[in-house]
């Protein structure tokens, strides 16, 4: 097996019913969809980061923006909870004001 076919193999271990099955397939494509979801958020967190760490306020709130928005989204979805998405926007928006 080489590298490159290694991302076409994968291991699943399903149960024989039908339904089981379905839900297995149904489960797959919504963790594709929740990694996007996640990565999207975990880019706009490091674009804050480096706009915070360059102390350009103008560049944060842009980023906060975006990332409040991404973070909405995973929330609408289930992705995250509401709550988590309160604490983390207040200590993203402190940061700004200590800048």
């Amino acid at each position: 097996m080489t590298f490159r076919n290694l991302n076409l193999v994968r291991v699943i271990y399903m149960a024989n019913h039908k339904s089981a099955k379905k839900r297995s397939r149904q489960s797959e494509a919504a963790k594709a969809i929740n990694v996007q979801y996640l990565s999207k958020i975990r880019t706009n967190l490091n674009s804050f980061d480096s706009a915070i760490k360059s102390k350009n306020i103008e560049e944060a709130n842009k980023s906060l923006s975006k990332l409040n928005s991404s973070m909405a989204k995973a929330v609408k979805r289930g992705i995250i909870k509401k709550q988590m998405l309160s604490r983390k926007l207040s200590s993203l928006s402190s940061q700004i004001k200590k800048i």
